[in-house]
């Protein structure tokens, strides 16, 4: 019988889910959530939901993937809890939306970030036209940030196709990476970057904000969507 090659170690596992969960989302949707909620406590209990949520779901699927110990994730689970038409649909809509759309997302972010140390790669359209839409204009073409964005999802993709040894090298270093810098950025933030002006505007008399816990609970929801992105 043919099977797909278990080239993964107990540590590229690991870091493979590590790196897919720490990702640009929390440099990107902090400020929205901080917005809708309005204050750092609701802020700090949005992403402890989310954090709970997440654990949950990782428990879950552990038990699925005990039960249904086949490639395919989500589609099987799907085909043989709900019908081989829902999975169908998934696999289809994970293909051409969830998947390209994350994909896309991360690239861009990762090309504005870029931009913060590589001033050149700006966000202006050179080649494109303006599309108005009735929920404003947007500039469709390219820009040196989504050139560097498409860039970086051509030579991912490259690395991918090389084979699984060489993808969980890369994606294992980039995830130690990743991890030890969100490690020395928090250590930092508490050392040298601790401003106690900060501190008593954040954690002061306004820590959980002035409204009721009832009258954020729509606001805490819709947080919740970037919290669990």
């Amino acid at each position: 019988m043919v099977e797909f090659v278990r080239a993964l170690t107990r540590v590229d596992a690991t870091a493979l889910v590590a790196g897919s969960m720490i990702g640009s989302g929390v440099f990107i949707v902090s400020a929205d959530i901080a917005r809708q909620v309005g204050s750092p406590g609701m802020l700090m209990l949005v992403w402890l939901i989310a954090g709970v949520t997440t654990v949950i779901g990782a428990l879950t699927y552990s038990e699925l993937a005990s039960l249904f110990p086949r490639a395919g994730g989500q589609y099987v689970y799907l085909r043989e809890g709900v019908s081989p038409l829902f999975g169908y649909l998934y696999g289809w809509t994970l293909f051409s939306v969830i998947q390209t759309g994350t994909i896309a997302a991360v690239a861009v972010a990762f090309a504005r970030f870029t931009a913060v140390f590589i001033p050149a790669l700006t966000p202006d359209v050179f080649l494109g036209w303006t599309a108005h839409l009735p929920s404003g204009d947007i500039q469709i073409g390219l820009s040196p940030q989504r050139l560097l964005a498409i860039l970086s999802v051509v030579a991912l993709t490259w690395i991918n196709v090389r084979g699984v040894r060489t993808a969980a090298v890369i994606q294992t270093s980039l995830t130690g990476i990743k991890i030890a810098s969100l490690g020395a950025l928090v250590v930092l933030g508490l050392t040298l970057g601790r401003n106690h002006l900060a501190l008593s505007t954040n954690f002061g008399p306004g820590f959980w904000g002035h409204a009721s816990f009832l009258d954020l609970l729509p606001s805490i929801g819709a947080a919740m969507i970037g919290a669990l992105f």
